[in-house]
């Protein structure tokens, strides 16, 4: 049986990587008892077409991750996008690496 993962209270910053050429977006989530409370989407595309869907999926994430267990989240397409959820999902897991700590009360 797995065990969830427990995480510090805060906000977290990271930039998730997705795509054959290089794309990114950065992504500030904050957790407050191991869930997604706020969360925010910046893009960062510069072709109009890839700024777009990166706005839209911005636009729609909240709605679908907050409120939310962080070790719940696994977005997939989103807004139209194919890709950028890739990127946030890249990001979910740095925060969520940033944010773990040791539960030494149980084991």
């Amino acid at each position: 049986m797995s065990k969830d993962s427990v995480y510090a209270d805060g906000t977290y910053k990271a930039t998730g990587q997705y795509g054959s050429l290089p794309s990114s977006i950065t992504v500030t989530a904050t957790l407050v008892d191991n869930a997604i409370n706020e969360v925010k989407v910046t893009p960062h595309a510069t072709n109009p077409t890839s700024l777009d869907l990166q706005r839209r999926f911005a636009n729609a994430v909240p709605a679908v991750v907050v409120g939310k267990r962080i070790d719940e989240v696994k977005v997939g397409r989103l807004a139209g996008s194919s890709h950028t959820p890739d990127g946030f999902n890249d990001a979910i897991q740095q925060i969520k690496e940033q944010a773990r700590i040791e539960d030494s009360t149980s084991k």
